[in-house]
Order: structure tokens, then C-alpha cells, then sequence
């Protein structure tokens, strides 16, 4: 189980670098404009992405 959580950890910094890597301009914009939201809207976005990634993991079982 430890060796999956540290693979996935692994996996989600490798996707996370991806943008700033090959496009800096488009993640720096993006992430100006994630400061400019409100809690509740980026509360939002945390939700939609736990359940992408919970809908994910679910169907690669």
C-alpha cells in the first residue's frame, strides 16, 4: 500500500511540473488568476478535483 501512495505522489509532481515546464506563461497566468478567487470558489475547485481524481482511480480498477 506505502509503495502505491509514494508511486501516485510521485506521478502527481511529475503531471504538476508539466505546465510550468512547456508552458510558464499559461501556468503563471493561471495561477494569478486562482489568487483572484474567492474561498468558496476554490473551495469548488478542490471538490471538483477530488472527485476527478476519486472517479478515476475508480475506473482504472
Amino acid at each position: 500500500m506505502g509503495d502505491y501512495l509514494l508511486a501516485a505522489l510521485g506521478l502527481m509532481l511529475v503531471l504538476e511540473g508539466l505546465l510550468p515546464m512547456l508552458m510558464p506563461q499559461v501556468w503563471r497566468e493561471t495561477f494569478i488568476k486562482m489568487v483572484t478567487l474567492k474561498d468558496g470558489q476554490l473551495r469548488f475547485v478542490g471538490l471538483i478535483s477530488i472527485v476527478g481524481g476519486l472517479l478515476l482511480i475508480f475506473l482504472s480498477k
